[in-house]
């Protein structure tokens, strides 16, 4: 079922003519006089009954806002032209709004591509496209558009790991903005039959659950300390060359292949030593005696 728009008649003109009506049936009872006749009376009473019935025509449709026009059960069309609105009296009016709206999930438990348990959260910005759609075909539209947000984002956490540690593997916390288009195409999938429109989705809170979150915590600072020692090593050998390339150039001293490892394996130590070394001053030979 798709929808059809009717908006119905423009209200304030059909309201100036039924309070004219009215006007106009207690002016000609007026003028009948005192004791008018059974058929004048008769003709004024339902001339009343119609209008006062048709008065139940009436609706209001506010900006932004549908108004679903069913017949005894039977979709007429929304309402979608914002003002006062008439249509027939019969017609059921149930109003659905077309806002943008959002909300955020509660955090969910769920285990990552490894295995491991994360806590994950997102934000979701949505709004009703097709109000026929949303009134017919899902029970409770603002209810299954929750249920579904909370589905698809327990299926994307599954499908991604917390953390990368291979190069060029997609992970939910480096690359947030790949993982949030790819949980807003899903949204998308799942909402379309229930009339509603995904703009915009993304994650909110992301964290390891509290049982791992001290081992992950310390998995971090290891793979981080690892990642700065190579870069000092790397750093160390390039100065280390340099030292040699500009000893050698300058001939300043010759060193045989035994004095140059001594003098890489010192470098190296002075480098990268964690602490501050302290330098012994040999004042005599190098070669021993």
């Amino acid at each position: 079922m798709k929808e059809k728009e009717r908006s119905g008649a423009p209200g304030i003109p059909l309201l100036v003519l039924f309070v004219v009506v009215a006007i106009g049936v207690g002016v000609w009872l007026a003028l009948a006089g005192r004791h008018p006749g059974p058929a004048v009376v008769a003709a004024a009473v339902t001339v009343i009954v119609v209008d006062v019935f048709c008065l139940a025509g009436f609706f209001l449709v506010n900006p932004n806002e549908g108004r679903v026009l069913q017949l005894f059960g039977d979709y007429r069309g929304t309402a979608r032209a914002p003002g006062l609105r008439w249509a027939n009296p019969f017609l059921s009016k149930r109003a659905i709004s077309l806002r943008v709206r959002n909300f955020e999930t509660a955090k969910l438990k769920v285990n990552d591509k490894r295995g491991n348990p994360i806590e994950i959260a997102a934000v979701v910005v949505w709004r009703v496209v097709d109000t026929a759609q949303a009134a017919f075909h899902v029970d409770n539209y603002e209810n299954y558009v929750r249920v579904q947000s909370e589905a698809a984002l327990r299926n994307l956490a599954t499908g991604y790991v917390y953390d990368a540690h291979d190069a060029g593997e997609v992970d939910l916390s480096g690359h947030t903005a790949e993982v949030s288009g790819k949980l807003r195409v899903e949204l998308h999938e799942r909402l379309a039959q229930a009339g509603v429109e995904v703009t915009e989705a993304r994650i909110s809170h992301l964290a390891y659950a509290p049982e791992i979150a001290a081992v992950m915590l310390r998995r971090q600072q290891a793979t981080a300390v690892v990642a700065a020692r190579q870069k000092i090593v790397e750093g160390a050998v390039g100065m280390v060359e340099h030292a040699l390339d500009l000893l050698a150039q300058k001939q300043v001293i010759r060193l045989d292949e035994e004095r140059k490892a001594s003098m890489v394996s010192n470098l190296l130590v002075v480098l990268c030593s964690e602490h501050s070394t302290q330098p012994v001053v040999n004042t005599g030979t190098l070669y021993q005696g």
